[in-house]
């Protein structure tokens, strides 16, 4: 077994022939247009449809931290989906750092080569400082794979939702349990989307304006979210609720806290 992506070049015809022309005398044409007009590399080169999947294995789904090597098969993988759902190209990098400076600047030297970047399995707070900084700094799309991407296949699923229910967004409670990257992603997108009324959650309990252990990112939700200033377990979260969204750790919802 030896992976799952690998490297297929528009002219491999030319150069099986040996004779290299399906690149050779175009290049420096190619090379004069892009340094006139930067532009340029969108049409000439791979750029406008390959992105970068980039980890540091510090936070793999259902493994945790197991270092960029490791983390290799999971790239692979989304690199593949890439370009079997989307056709777009994708190369699986993971960087054998997880300082969050080291990375930002890491990207940013290698960006010029892609055009968009993919973030992936980066552990929170670190993956919003990363994702912040290269929006920043870049002129490409940079998307975190397990914030936008959890975050809007959520807020599908609870469209339909209210579709078979008949509940409306403003008066829904919500509760996420978890609040890492993808819950605080999710409750951006919901509260973008319209509902007003979202209280988040964690292993120690209901998260509220002025609680301990707050990384920056959860500060800053607590202004717009548990407006009523609740404290308590998950259980008393729930109480009420009309949507529940986990993504934390498995097994921690009973029946009994999902009884209306």
């Amino acid at each position: 077994m030896e992976g799952k992506a690998g490297n297929n070049f528009q002219g491999q015809a030319e150069l099986q022939r040996g004779s290299g022309a399906g690149i050779h005398p175009r290049r420096g044409g190619a090379c004069e247009a892009i340094a006139r007009d930067p532009e340029a590399a969108y049409k000439y080169t791979i750029k406008s449809n390959t992105i970068a999947v980039i980890s540091d294995g510090s936070a793999v789904l259902g493994l945790g931290n197991i270092g960029p090597l490791a983390a290799m098969p999971v790239m692979e993988g989304k690199a593949v989906l890439f370009k079997e759902f989307g056709g777009v190209n994708a190369f699986p990098i993971c960087l054998d750092t997880q300082d969050t400076r080291e990375i930002i600047d890491t990207i940013v030297r290698i960006a010029p080569a892609f055009g968009g970047i993919n973030l992936e399995d980066i552990s929170a707070p670190r993956c919003f400082d990363i994702e912040e900084a290269l929006k920043l700094r870049l002129d490409i799309p940079v998307f975190h794979d397990d914030q936008h991407g959890t975050a809007i296949v959520v807020l599908a699923g609870i469209i339909n939702g209210l579709k078979v229910t008949g509940k409306k967004k403003e008066d829904c409670r919500v509760v996420v349990n978890g609040a890492g990257s993808a819950g605080v992603a999710i409750t951006k997108l919901l509260l973008t989307y319209g509902f007003p009324h979202i209280t988040m959650c964690d292993k120690t309990g209901i998260l509220c304006k002025g609680a301990d252990d707050l990384n920056w990112m959860q500060k800053k939700m607590m202004e717009v979210t548990n407006l009523e200033h609740k404290t308590g377990t998950l259980a008393d979260a729930m109480r009420g609720a009309d949507i529940f969204i986990g993504v934390s750790a498995p097994g921690i919802v009973s029946r009994e806290m999902a009884a209306p």
